[in-house]
């Protein structure tokens, strides 16, 4: 479980292609502290597994900088992890613990689709992005929801009209968002994983059994 605060942008320093997946090697520092194999890290809002910690160092000792995880093929297609390359950078987050502060939402870490940035309008504080979502996610965003974007927890400052058929939704990325998070450089055009807030996909489910 993760909250959408990145801790740290990392940078994607080569990628293995295998027969039904690849493996990934991402340079991070601040990430890695205390993280051990088989921990979780969220790489663009994916929850991917720590399956190898190199540097000059152990993780716990605060002094590796690299680190690889296998990704899967369906993982690949589903999001746009399948997009990376070797320079690429990538928003990472460890998972949670009991201690941490929930400074976003609930985030799993399990993305449901991929969106495309439409527009970025600068505003005098702020960039309002507009995003392109898949039909069958539209009725789980609401205008101040939360919603995931990279990894990301933002909250959506607008919503395309329920019976447009071609939904989108906006949200306005704050100076610290724009600087510490990928998305300062996302431009038109490009992908970008989406999570919706889980509790209105289980919300939807529980009424459905009443019906």
């Amino acid at each position: 479980m993760f909250t959408g605060i990145v801790e740290e942008v990392g940078v994607l320093l080569a990628r293995e292609e295998q027969q039904d997946s690849a493996r990934l090697r991402i340079r991070a520092r601040r990430a890695l502290e205390g993280v051990a194999l088989g921990d979780s890290i969220a790489v663009n809002g994916v929850c991917l597994t720590v399956t190898g910690v190199v540097g000059a160092g152990p993780a716990g000792a605060g002094t590796a900088d690299e680190w690889t995880t296998d990704v899967m093929a369906e993982t690949l297609r589903r999001s746009s992890i399948g997009a990376l390359g070797a320079g690429d950078p990538v928003n990472l987050e460890r998972a949670v613990t009991p201690q941490t502060r929930l400074g976003g939402h609930l985030v799993q870490g399990h993305v449901d689709g991929v969106g495309t940035v439409l527009t970025r309008t600068p505003g005098e504080h702020w960039e309002v992005v507009r995003i392109a979502l898949p039909q069958e996610l539209a009725r789980y965003v609401v205008e101040k929801g939360s919603i995931t974007l990279d990894g990301v927890s933002l909250t959506v400052s607008a919503v395309s009209a329920a019976d447009d058929p071609e939904p989108w939704f906006e949200v306005s990325l704050i100076p610290t968002t724009l600087r510490e998070t990928t998305l300062g450089a996302v431009l038109p055009g490009s992908p970008v994983n989406l999570e919706v807030d889980v509790i209105a996909k289980y919300v939807e489910r529980l009424l459905g059994a009443h019906r």
